[in-house]
């Protein structure tokens, strides 16, 4: 049996994977849009940043149950700087240090950071449920 603790972790856990499915969609979308009209990397970088807007109020309303603040907003941007150095040091990893093929490394570096990427997010949304 889970016990008090674990329950709303466990959720939060689901409800994280779901939102980043949405947000990734979301992402995607986004950039396809802008794609009609701009530069491929103009395009990636406004998806980017305004999935990690979205990403920011789903997480907090859905996954976290949360007010969003100010403070947690500015603070967001730091689950993607998490994501991003694991999942950089991953594909590295997988490619020069394994030598693995390059074509499959980044899925695999991503899924290695969604732990500490939820850790990072919990951490900013929920402030105080982490000190325990």
């Amino acid at each position: 049996m889970l016990d008090a603790m674990t329950r709303p972790m466990t959720r939060q856990m689901a409800t994280f994977a779901v939102v980043g499915v949405v947000n990734t969609g979301m992402y995607y979308g986004l950039y396809l849009l802008f794609l009609m009209r701009l530069p491929y990397l103009l395009a990636h970088v406004l998806a980017f940043l305004l999935s990690m807007v979205g990403s920011f109020f789903l997480n907090a309303r859905f996954t976290y149950r949360t007010r969003p603040t100010l403070r947690k907003f500015l603070l967001f941007p730091l689950t993607n700087a998490a994501n991003f150095v694991i999942t950089t040091v991953g594909v590295y990893v997988i490619v020069d240090v394994l030598q693995a093929g390059s074509r499959f490394a980044p899925l695999l570096a991503s899924a290695a950071a969604i732990p500490v990427t939820f850790v990072v997010s919990r951490w900013i949304m929920l402030p105080s449920a982490t000190a325990r």
